[in-house]
């Protein structure tokens, strides 16, 4: 199984790091982070921009992590977190099959980042020569669920976590805490 997952693990870690980097630089004919912020603030990723910046730094981040076989359980996790928002906030309305957008390629995805998680990255990858093999269901389970969890999380309170204060208002909070504290 070596050769195979290293194949497997290079080709969809090499299209995720490809679309992070369309939404990080505008490679490859993306849109940068301007262009996908507004995408996403009309699929209900608010603030685009800074949803932009994360998902693209997950898939070039992930999808790098991915192709080398290092840090798996992390890879798959961050992965993982893409592909809910994606289908949540894409694919779901569109119902199963790709032809429609539907979520037929996200949820194969996430059955291929399981599979990974689950029987680990192979014998041609950094995890194996560093002597790392976290695999199993219950690493699955919790890189997966994370993942997710963290993605919806993000999705959903985004506004307010990139919420800009201006500074007198970050000093009379500050101000208020502190007098609240003493």
């Amino acid at each position: 199984m070596g050769l195979g997952k290293l194949m497997l693990r290079a080709t969809l870690g090499g299209y995720f790091f490809g679309h992070g980097m369309q939404k990080l630089a505008g490679w490859w004919g993306g849109a940068g982070p301007e262009g996908t912020g507004q995408f996403f603030e009309q699929v209900g990723l608010k603030p685009g921009r800074e949803s932009a910046l994360i998902a693209g730094a997950a898939e070039a981040g992930g999808g790098s992590l991915l192709a080398l076989g290092l840090f798996t359980p992390a890879a798959v996790s961050v992965l993982t977190g893409v592909m809910t928002n994606a289908i949540r906030h894409v694919h779901w309305k569109n119902g199963v099959w790709n032809s429609d957008g539907g979520i037929e390629l996200p949820t194969l995805i996430l059955g291929v980042l399981a599979t990974l998680a689950d029987s680990g990255p192979g014998r041609f990858s950094l995890d194996e020569a560093l002597g790392i093999r976290l695999r199993g269901p219950l690493v699955t389970a919790v890189a997966m669920g994370a993942g997710a969890a963290g993605a919806v999380y993000l999705a959903e309170r985004g506004e307010g976590l990139f919420a800009k204060l201006d500074a007198d208002e970050a000093l009379s909070r500050a101000a208020e805490q502190v007098g609240a504290e003493s």
